[in-house]
């Protein structure tokens, strides 16, 4: 017989095992005992699967709890026909009559927290069970004494579908029938100690509501994406990679439809078109999971498996994928593993205790954000991240994920002052959990998905993030070059008057440029936060700081390392990036705008068009300096290499003087012709040719070399010089 206080504790949702009370129960003569909890419910009746009814259930509690012995068929399947309060009839499964919702592997590998694919099982799972469609759900709450799944299908109250917990590895399941594609839902949890806590969108939504809006939605998991021996090659070390940064919130909006972002879609049929014109081989997104708050730029994600519902559905994430992939761009995701924000349905405190966030706040808080950082150490925590990783490179198959903020992972005391702190298991202030993680993250990509890039933004000398973690490197293909980009653009703002005492910060990045795998990166963060934009760090008139602007750019498309280049930069954008507005396109109507864009596309093309600007990028062998210590006149040459032994030399003026025959020794004779000059006057330059057609190397020794050319260096610019034969 039922005790009352099941009845009671199933009445209060505070039943820790609903399973063992709710459904059919008993064996007898194929008559069992059918309970339900139905709140608002005037009568209940069981109904077999063809309409038959099988007999009635009796009220046991006025809240809506029935019990009744009904004998039901061999399959045991039976329908409830409930009339409500209201007089509407309702026909419908019984969602505790389902079976176990994960298999006895799946159990497994998520307690020990080695599920590469956890998204395959945890989370809303479109499905069919026994023959009847609907969703499983499933969440990691270990320290829950109750979960229930609540949504737009049962009111969100709490009390009507409690989960079952699977002991073995703390997940909490249940099957909904005729929950379907579309459905929104959260899940109500209650702490160990019987308290309410606000209700959490799902860790593993793979789709959220538009903010303000905070449910999760029910939506198909994506198709895994096949793989592709073209995008291995197009981000292979050897190959050329310049990027273009965008915040898909910012580049385009449409003023005429209430300032209004565009949609997947829109951005596809005018961002492809717009990247495949300036030769770009690689779109970088800033974050495209969801995120509560616009001003974050989703650097602040809730639902890192859910494309944000600001540009439309996940399958319109998918098409633009695809789209960039047939026009032969690579995609790369910004990805936040490094902290999460502290919004109540969010992962904070999400049983009742610290679960996703280590418990010590000197660990588990970030003072510079206000966010919480991720408790590494912990496997499922781990597992959660790591297959967020191998979701976004096979479920929409882009190329690769830039990780964010890898430098504050690595270090416990990073901005964190003496006694903030606590030292690792040796006493030292690295992150060896972190440190762990990072290194798994790129081990199970570099496995599961081989075409697949990881770029890690750090900023300090932490050796080998670059390198394989077998050689004892973090295993990230490539890092950001911070130093670079600091030191070149300290360099660009000064005066050109007093750049000749200041040389060393441009070649000073040759002293290590092939102990890492670099980018060289001018992203957003350089045109934010009162920093002005790109154009504004240039000194000068306003003739010379595009002139600056052409100069600073074509030394970053000569130098070793890949490229990326924030949206507006290529067009000389003149104020400061504001994520509320679009880009000012308007710009381009004047010549000097449409000479720096113009400029950025036939770097591109020249660089994608010359193996010898990027196939050697990490390695000695791929470049020479000719002239580093022309201080004075504050001008450098060096000469790039391809594996065959060709090379392109790139000759740079950082004054606003012309130099007239201004001679410079080559590797070998014959004749030599100008390739690209910024001070051409389709860029908006005074159009002063270092050669004009062909120059002719003179058997007169210079730089070292046996023989020379005499060109005419034009002012605030940089040439590419080419061997013809």
């Amino acid at each position: 017989m039922l005790q009352a206080l099941d009845i009671e504790l199933i009445c209060h949702a505070s039943h820790g095992d609903p399973f063992a009370v709710l459904g059919p129960h008993g064996s007898e003569h194929r008559k069992k005992s059918v309970r339900c909890f139905l709140p608002g419910a005037s009568t209940v009746e069981v109904l077999s699967t063809d309409g038959v009814v099988l007999g009635p259930l009796e009220r046991r509690h006025s809240d809506g709890f029935y019990e009744g012995a009904v004998k039901l068929a061999n399959s045991d399947a039976y329908l409830l026909r409930v009339v409500w309060e209201s007089g509407q009839v309702d026909v419908f499964e019984d969602p505790y009559r389902f079976p176990l919702v994960l298999a006895e592997l799946d159990v497994w590998l998520l307690g020990e927290g080695t599920h590469l694919r956890p998204f395959e099982v945890l989370g809303a799972q479109l499905s069919t069970m026994l023959g009847v469609a609907g969703t499983r759900f499933a969440v990691w709450a270990p320290n829950a004494s109750r979960v229930s799944v609540v949504g737009d299908f049962n009111l969100w109250d709490g009390r009507r579908h409690p989960m079952r917990l699977r002991r073995e590895c703390g997940v909490w399941e249940l099957f909904l029938p005729g929950v379907h594609k579309g459905a929104r839902y959260k899940f109500e949890l209650r702490s160990r100690h019987g308290q309410v806590l606000p209700q959490h969108a799902d860790p593993y939504a793979l789709q959220s509501e538009l903010r303000p809006a905070t449910a999760s939605v029910v939506s198909e998991l994506p198709p895994m994406q096949p793989t592709s021996t073209q995008r291995q090659q197009a981000n292979a070390l050897a190959a050329p990679v310049s990027i273009y940064e965008v915040h898909l919130g910012s580049w385009r909006r449409v003023a005429e439809d209430g300032n209004r972002w565009l949609t997947w879609d829109e951005l596809a049929a005018t961002l492809i078109p717009y990247v495949q014109e300036m030769a770009f081989t690689h779109i970088e997104l800033m974050p495209v999971s969801e995120h509560p708050f616009d001003g974050s730029w989703g650097y602040q994600p809730i639902g890192i498996y859910a494309p944000t519902s600001r540009f439309g559905d996940p399958a319109g994430f998918g098409r633009l994928v695809q789209r960039c992939h047939d026009a032969g761009i690579g995609v790369i995701l910004d990805w936040v593993p490094a902290h999460f924000p502290t919004d109540a349905h969010g992962l904070a405190n999400f049983d009742g205790t610290q679960l996703y966030e280590y418990a010590d706040p000197r660990e588990g808080f970030h003072n510079d954000w206000n966010t919480l950082i991720y408790n590494l150490g912990r496997t499922e925590v781990r597992n959660f991240l790591v297959g967020n990783a191998l979701y976004w490179l096979e479920r929409f198959g882009v190329d690769g994920l830039r990780v964010d903020a890898v430098a504050s992972m690595l270090y416990k005391d990073y901005s964190r002052k003496a006694g903030e702190w606590i030292p690792n298991t040796y006493g030292g202030r690295e992150n060896l959990e972190a440190i762990s993680f990072l290194k798994r993250m790129n081990e199970v990509v570099g496995v599961e998905r081989t075409q697949a890039i990881t770029l890690a933004e750090e900023s300090t000398a932490y050796p080998a993030v670059s390198r394989p973690t077998f050689a004892g490197g973090l295993g990230f293909h490539y890092k950001w070059n911070m130093g670079w980009m600091h030191d070149t653009l300290t360099y660009m703002s000064r005066d050109p008057i007093y750049r000749q005492h200041h040389q060393r910060e441009l070649t000073f990045s040759m002293f290590y440029a092939f102990n890492e795998n670099f980018v060289l990166p001018i992203s957003h963060d350089e045109v934010v936060h009162g920093k002005g934009s790109l154009l504004n760090k240039m000194p000068g008139d306003r003739w010379q700081q595009m002139a600056n602007l052409r100069v600073f750019l074509g030394y970053m498309f000569g130098h070793p390392g890949k490229k990326l280049l924030f949206m507006g930069c290529e067009f000389a954008q003149e104020r400061e990036w504001n994520h509320d507005h679009s880009l000012d396109w308007h710009l381009l109507e004047q010549p000097a705008h449409a000479g720096i864009q113009r400029l950025v596309r036939d770097l591109n093309r020249v660089y994608r068009d010359t193996p010898a600007l990027y196939e050697q990028d990490f390695v000695p062998a791929g470049f020479e300096w000719i002239e580093l210590n022309d201080t004075q006149r504050s001008t450098l040459s060096f000469v790039r290499r391809s594996t065959d032994g060709k090379f392109i030399m790139v000759v740079c003026n950082f004054t606003p003087n012309v130099w007239y025959d201004y001679r410079m020794g080559v590797t070998q004779p014959g004749n030599y012709r100008e390739v690209l000059n910024t001070d051409s006057d389709c860029y908006g330059g005074s159009n002063v040719r270092a050669i004009d057609g062909q120059v002719v190397a003179a058997d007169l020794p210079w730089n070292g070399r046996s023989h020379s050319i005499s060109i005419t260096l034009p002012p605030l610019a940089i040439v590419f010089i080419e061997w013809t034969s």
